[in-house]
């Protein structure tokens, strides 16, 4: 990145047009190399590709399916790929449907009576609030909930004051009401509380809450008490703090709530929206002094270093710049350097590795750089005439793998 014009990547590929193969020449070993190559961001592209926005014109792919025609106001046609050849039905498997019809342009209160009228088979939004009683009554057959692996957060900038101060941070964590910020978002249906960086479910994933009325493995209630006891004793009340929310209607609400705990502390406190278009580089930009801030993220792949070192790494803290994407600006040499242990373990003894994940998880944590607020939840609704609705993890559902009868 410094030198791009010197950045040609050569020598980093060995191609075998005879034995169609490709070889990938790393300066060192990555265990997670091949996840990395198996998410959206490292799709084959043929060398015809432009290098800009292709805009509607579709680029051909690999999968079973191609796209047809689209018109990001209307559809987006998928047929199937006529080249493709299942040679792995684990790696890839060929699709059910013969055609994918994606239409745009429904609010979410119109999709959810089209899916449940069989006018559509699923929408991509997830059901307004006031629509979930409705749907976990009458279609409750049509409806599936899973814990997303993913977070809600709310970044501390360890550089600014008032959250310079360790104390600080432990008291935001403590003082804040999980389940009420769980109510904002829509409830139970659609959230869990947390306060650990690896959400359930996700590989080094132990249950741990160090900031909670009754300290163990989960939630319970927030302990007010503790919190104004921390902030005296930082000296820090009176301060005035600025929380920065997208413009979204839950986002500002969370914001809200803070700004309410937060002067309960004794900061004054004020709330700026701004659009969600450019909120989360905002954020990062060390120029732009934001104190606390309200962010979200989920999973490109299903390993430990994807939440700990991606967010909470030296080397992903870069003042000035708007791809900064370590918000909290944690920069701590002993938990970096148990990462790099954890990632070479990965590779030559794997329980290792997940063992030092673990325990990297509860370090991060208890450095309290984040408030980790609660885990989303997806909820699907299809038409009764949808079968076989599988769910992933990493691409929600599987639309290949549907058909409809």
């Amino acid at each position: 990145m410094k030198a791009p014009a010197a950045c040609t990547l050569e020598g980093g590929l060995s191609v075998d047009d005879a034995a169609g193969s490709i070889t990938f020449n790393l300066v060192q070993p990555d265990a997670e190399f091949l996840q990395k190559l198996a998410v959206p961001h490292a799709s084959i592209l043929p060398a015809s590709a432009p290098l800009k926005d292709a805009g509607t014109d579709p680029i051909p792919g690999t999968g079973p399916y191609m796209i047809a025609s689209y018109d990001p106001n209307k559809l987006m046609k998928i047929v199937r790929n006529p080249h493709f050849k299942e040679w792995s039905k684990e790696a890839q498997p060929a699709g059910y449907p013969d055609e994918i019809d994606y239409e745009f342009g429904l609010t979410d209160e119109a999709a959810v009576t089209a899916v449940e009228n069989g006018q559509a088979d699923w929408m991509f939004d997830p059901p307004p609030s006031d629509r979930l009683a409705e749907l976990g009554t009458k279609y409750a057959a049509q409806v599936t909930v899973h814990p997303l692996t993913a977070m809600w957060y709310a970044p501390m900038n360890t550089n600014l004051a008032p959250f310079n101060d360790f104390r600080v941070r432990q008291a935001v964590n403590f003082a804040i009401d999980r389940a009420a910020i769980v109510k904002l978002f829509g409830g139970s249906n659609l959230a869990q509380p947390a306060c650990q960086i690896l959400p359930p479910g996700f590989p080094s994933f132990a249950a741990y809450c160090p900031f909670t009325a009754n300290p163990g493995e989960k939630w319970s209630a927030p302990d007010m008490d503790k919190a104004k006891q921390l902030v005296a004793e930082s000296g820090t009340a009176g301060q005035e703090v600025t929380i920065i929310t997208e413009d979204t209607t839950v986002s500002k609400a969370i914001g809200v709530y803070l700004q309410d705990v937060l002067n309960q502390l004794g900061y004054k406190t004020s709330v700026k929206p701004i659009s969600q278009n450019i909120q989360f580089t905002y954020i990062q930009n060390t120029n732009n002094k934001v104190q606390i801030s309200i962010s979200q993220w989920f999973q490109d792949y299903p390993a430990p270093s994807n939440f700990l070192q991606v967010l909470f790494s030296c080397a992903s803290f870069t003042p000035g710049s708007d791809a900064s994407v370590n918000i909290s600006g944690l920069c701590d040499k002993s938990i970096d350097a148990s990462m790099d242990e954890a990632e070479a373990a990965t590779i030559a003894d794997p329980a290792k590795g997940a063992t030092l994940w673990t325990a990297i998880d509860k370090a991060v944590t208890d450095k309290a750089p984040v408030a980790v607020l609660f885990t989303p939840k997806r909820v699907d609704v299809i038409s009764s005439r949808l079968k076989n609705f599988t769910f992933s993890p990493q691409f929600y559902w599987i639309v290949s793998q549907s058909w409809v009868e």
